[in-house]
């Protein structure tokens, strides 16, 4: 999987470029429960037109798209096949729609927002239940907006990188004709991401975080 799905931002001049992060989370927040909440296979598709749309107004390369998501491509197919035999088709095109549609709408927000702006809402949004926790007498229970802020930063950038340790793993793999011995794929590709994790706690200690 690419990590077009995973937050890499793509910059452009389009009118969804221009909104503010805040809106197009707070949107997003709304519409995975709404897609959920509302049943048929009308529904469904109504949301994955909406998301196929903006990601047109986004100007997301097709191409690129169709390479990310050819994993994802696979397993509705599958899991459309099996709801189609043990419940019918409009219960398939239900789920399949409804889980392409909100992967779509995500894909949308993390294209057309930078990372930054993000985590900045994030920390923004979370200040006020922190003041709120501070005040209460004899509370144990914090928010600390900055940690949390923090994590999301570290998900966001551990993902795509270990997707690219797969990709480079398995091209190595390949180039010694040993693309179908597991333990060649496995193996480096393990030590590589724990060698990266310890590189990110060194580096997140030597900045002081978690020292407290």
């Amino acid at each position: 999987m690419s990590s077009l799905l995973v937050g890499a931002y793509r910059p452009a001049e389009t009118l969804l470029h221009g909104l503010p992060a805040g809106a197009k989370l707070l949107a997003l927040l709304v519409a995975g429960p709404l897609v959920a909440v509302v049943r048929g296979w009308q529904s469904a598709l109504l949301a994955l037109g909406v998301a196929v749309v903006l990601l047109a107004l986004a100007r997301t390369p097709g191409r690129d798209l169709v390479r990310a998501l050819r994993w994802l491509l696979l397993l509705v197919l599958v899991l459309g096949g099996w709801l189609t035999r043990q419940e019918g088709w409009p219960r398939a095109v239900e789920t399949v729609g409804d889980l392409v549609a909100l992967v779509l709408l995500a894909t949308v927000v993390t294209t057309t927002t930078p990372v930054d702006a993000m985590l900045d809402v994030v920390e923004r949004a979370l200040e006020p239940p922190s003041r709120l926790l501070r005040r209460l007498p004899g509370h144990r229970l914090r928010i600390d907006p900055e940690r949390v802020a923090l994590a999301f930063s570290l998900v966001l950038r551990t993902i795509p990188a270990t997707i690219g340790l797969a990709e480079e793993t398995r091209d190595a793999a390949r180039a010694r004709g040993l693309e179908r011995d597991v333990r060649a794929r496995l193996t480096p590709f393990a030590i590589r991401v724990v060698a990266d994790a310890q590189a990110t706690g060194e580096a997140l200690h030597a900045r002081g975080v978690g020292d407290d």
